[in-house]
């Protein structure tokens, strides 16, 4: 897959040329607050493009020509003292990417004491303008607006404020992920499952939301490279197997060599395509080497949604954007769908067959082998694992009607308790509205019937994405 996921943020804060030679060290310590952004900036996983204090118009239009020509990905733009919006307009309008208005006071307040007690009225004013970040916010709001560009805010302190950079970093998170979407490569293998029309969808507007490239790969493809695997390749599959998973006893020799022989045709077909996420489903009947090759999916399919190459079942292609988006900000991303209410606990209980993600397992992954595929063709291994317990997100990408992609979240608990031990991960999920409200108002959005499941509460980074994509986003609980 492409490695273009550091995400790089351009920064400039403002002033007024005529300031400086009015009042002595204003220009000097405005710089000052500029670095104490920059320094903090550069303490998260991005490449930041600091252009200084843009203080004049023919200023801001080389800024934005330098942005421009290193092709950030978004903009923080700090606001410390009253500056004119011709200063500012040049720069966010040539670089055309999202704005995050850094309106931070140097301080808690201003000392009011000493500053009356300072010897003339252009000290005063000096001092006062070194406080004077939030002056020209409206002004540039109303020119943002006037111009429709999208503007977000981050209201606070420069010092000592975790609000402010906790902010930040989801501002710079959600930019990174957005970068990773627009490079990845994912692989469509196989066909829908007929008549599950919930997950059909656009294709042309996956790509125009998300940006990144679509590759159509036939079956065949991986039962072709199934051929090429060697014994040594299997041997080292299976002792990687061993070690990522519970196999129990009940799994034959001759099932997890199959396996094994799959999982290392999938990583070839992983490497021949430079894929970053994949969903896949074949009948497999009628071709006994295809019936074979997707009969034997799930181990490999698992180990490659634990390495960052997110797998989704029934060729589920909104899902696996959505577990890409997930496995992007670290939180995992496991295809899951309801399985059933439990009223007794107030839960609802999800997973899914298929493969699961082994990063966010509760224990280690059990491998079962199931005598039936229920509703698919044959049989073969499977995994059983829940969601490990305290806090998880669920996301899904969702198609709506009016040829636009939304997104849907829910902030829950994973909680402990029975399950199903069918050889399918399951998982109980306990929501602060309750189980029924959260089932009717998730249904109510129209999503599809999957959807991804991570650890973490991360409903602000995935409204922060869809800011940034342009996409709605909507929180249920």
């Amino acid at each position: 897959m492409y490695k273009k996921n550091t995400v790089k943020a351009g920064l400039f804060g403002i002033g007024l040329q005529a300031y400086w030679e009015q009042f002595d060290g204003l220009k000097e310590r405005l710089t000052g607050y500029l670095d104490t952004v920059a320094q903090h900036l550069a303490a998260f996983d991005a490449e930041i493009v600091n252009v200084g204090l843009v203080d004049t118009p023919q200023l801001a239009f080389d800024s934005g020509a330098v942005f421009k020509r290193e092709d950030v990905d978004i903009i923080f733009l700090y606001v410390s003292t009253y500056a004119l919006s011709a200063t500012v307009l040049p720069v966010v309008k040539k670089a055309n990417v999202p704005v995050i208005v850094l309106n931070l006071s140097p301080e808690a307040s201003i000392d009011y004491k000493k500053f009356n007690n300072l010897s003339n009225r252009t000290a005063m004013t000096g001092e006062w303008l070194a406080h004077c970040s939030s002056c020209s916010v409206p002004e540039i709001a109303n020119v943002f607006n006037r111009n429709k560009i999208a503007f977000y805010q981050v209201t606070g302190m420069l010092n000592n404020d975790s609000h402010v950079w906790n902010e930040v970093e989801e501002w710079l998170d959600a930019a990174r992920v957005a970068r990773t979407m627009y490079y990845n490569r994912l692989g469509v293998m196989g066909n829908y499952y007929s008549g599950m029309m919930d997950i059909y969808t656009d294709l042309t507007l996956q790509c125009s939301t998300f940006g990144g490239h679509i590759e159509v790969i036939e079956v065949d493809e991986l039962s072709g490279l199934r051929t090429t695997v060697t014994e040594q390749e299997i041997a080292d599959k299976l002792q990687e197997i061993e070690q990522e998973f519970d196999v129990q006893e009940d799994c034959s020799s001759a099932e997890l060599h199959r396996a094994a022989q799959t999982a290392v045709a999938l990583d070839k077909l992983i490497d021949k395509h430079q894929l970053g996420s994949l969903a896949y489903y074949h009948k497999g009947s009628g071709n006994p080497a295809n019936e074979n090759t997707v009969t034997s999916v799930i181990l490999g399919n698992s180990l490659l949604t634990g390495k960052n190459v997110p797998v989704a079942g029934e060729y589920e292609i909104k899902n696996a954007q959505a577990m890409k988006i997930m496995d992007s900000f670290g939180a995992g991303g496991s295809f899951t769908e309801y399985y059933a209410m439990d009223y007794n606990d107030d839960v609802v209980l999800m997973g899914h067959d298929g493969p699961c993600h082994p990063r966010i397992a509760e224990g280690k992954i059990k491998v079962k082998p199931l005598q039936v595929y229920h509703g698919k063709v044959g049989n073969g291994l499977s995994v059983e694992m829940s969601v490990s317990h305290g806090p998880v997100t669920l996301f899904s990408v969702v198609e709506a009607g009016d040829g636009k992609l939304k997104f849907l979240v829910a902030e829950g608990e994973s909680v402990p308790g029975a399950i199903l031990e069918i050889g399918n991960t399951n998982s109980r999920y306990k929501f602060q509205i309750g189980a029924r409200a959260f089932t009717e108002a998730w249904n109510e959005q129209g999503s599809a019937h999957h959807c991804a499941i991570g650890r973490g509460h991360m409903a602000s980074r995935i409204k922060k994405l869809g800011d940034i994509l342009k996409v709605e986003t909507i929180k249920i609980c």
